[in-house]
């Protein structure tokens, strides 16, 4: 893989996340300052995600498992929200979202192959402190790299279950008005110290060094695999 390739999709991906944090709580605020009440707004805000879906199912004639697995939720919980009437419960709906998320993760440990790897294979493989190796073959190879990966995924459920119930909380316990925003800006705050938290693991535990080239198992033969690699 080239330093280039799937660029333009990883950018894509970028603004299209960046749309669905942003633009929904912008609509909120906007739909309160023209006077809407607090519910219709809220039931406005959660419908864009689904529109932004629809519309890259449109395009693509295509939908992401985890994309699909996000609208599901979210129209699910529209759809409570509004036999409810309960505008803290469609405030919730995030953190609940996050929550089977993060569980989501803590499942994919004992998968062929955990989130943490499939997401960040896409965006770093081939890109950085790379000799070149695929990381099929690593993963393959090193039973240090798998490792990586499954402790590196267990990290995300549990920070993504804090951050769920984070949300939960605030939902329930604050101002209504003051939750979409304050809900906004722990996204940030999430993946960021996601991104500190695991970069000291990754730099601890070698992965750049396995990666580069340095610190792999000597004396392995070409085409030998470990019998869990298969599994």
């Amino acid at each position: 893989m080239t330093a280039d390739a799937g660029r333009p999709g990883n950018r894509r991906l970028l603004i299209q996340l960046l749309w669905d944090m942003v633009a929904p709580i912008a609509l909120f605020y906007g739909l309160r300052a023209l006077g809407a009440s607090t519910f219709a707004a809220l039931l406005a805000s959660s419908v864009l995600p689904l529109v932004t879906t629809g519309v890259c199912w449109i395009r693509d004639r295509r939908l992401e498992g985890m994309a699909a697995f996000v609208a599901g939720v979210m129209l699910l919980g529209a759809m409570g929200s509004l036999i409810s009437g309960d505008a803290r419960f469609m405030l919730a709906r995030d953190g609940w979202v996050t929550a089977v998320a993060g569980l989501c993760f803590l499942a994919s440990v004992w998968a062929r192959r955990p989130l943490a790897y499939l997401g960040a294979r896409p965006l770093l493989e081939g890109r950085f402190r790379s000799d070149g190796t695929p990381w099929e073959t690593l993963w393959q190879n090193e039973p240090v790299f798998r490792r990586i990966w499954r402790v590196s995924t267990v990290i995300w459920g549990a920070a993504l279950l804090i951050d769920a119930a984070a949300r939960v909380v605030m939902s329930y316990t604050l101002p209504v008005n003051t939750v979409p925003g304050l809900g906004g800006l722990l996204w940030p705050a999430t993946m960021v110290l996601l991104q500190l938290v695991n970069g000291v693991y990754y730099r601890v535990a070698g992965l750049w060094r396995l990666t580069a080239g340095s610190g792999r198992r000597e004396g392995r033969r070409e085409g030998e695999y470990d019998v869990a690699a298969r599994s």
